[in-house]
């Protein structure tokens, strides 16, 4: 059953362009990943600021995966700093 991820970061003010051009490195690697479907970020259009990682996995166990790769775990240590909140990833299946 595909995995869907919803991830949101919000920067901390001043940091806007420092967390975005973090959060677009980790795109290709990860899209390139064998159990990767998509990945995109998305900002929000009305201030404040927010990033948000929305992802398809085959499966649980990919992303599970992907959570340990060095790309992914580079990623986190970079933007802990650059966000206002801790991090939070929302592991959701399609229902409708």
């Amino acid at each position: 059953m595909p995995l869907y991820i919803f991830a949101r970061f919000e920067p901390r003010p001043g940091k806007e362009r420092q967390l975005q051009d973090e959060l677009e490195l980790v795109l290709e690697p990860t899209q390139a990943e064998p159990g990767c479907i998509r990945i995109h970020l998305y900002q929000s259009t009305r201030p404040p600021v927010v990033f948000f990682i929305h992802s398809e996995w085959v499966d649980e166990a990919a992303f599970e995966i992907h959570a340990e790769l060095p790309h992914t775990m580079r990623m986190i240590s970079q933007v802990a700093d650059l966000i206002a909140h801790p991090l939070e990833a929302v592991r959701t299946m399609q229902i409708g």
